[in-house]
């Protein structure tokens, strides 16, 4: 996976988790949201949805804790 596209499927999902400010939302609610926006970056970019995935869980679960999504 080239570092450009891991850098945006990592920024795309926590920006895109960042929006949940007015719910309330948790780790895994984050993580859910990060996954789903990071599946769909790889696959429109042609990469492997499961790392893109993995990517933006972890992008969106750890956001709030590098105060990115709070």
């Amino acid at each position: 996976m080239p570092k450009a596209f891991a850098l945006a499927a990592v920024l795309g999902a926590t920006a895109l988790a960042g929006c949940t400010q007015n719910i309330n939302p948790t780790d895994t609610d984050r993580a859910l949201i990060g996954a789903g926006a990071g599946a769909v970056i790889a696959d429109l970019a042609g990469e492997n949805v499961i790392a893109g995935a993995a990517l933006g869980g972890a992008a969106g679960a750890l956001c709030n804790d590098v105060r990115l999504c709070e």
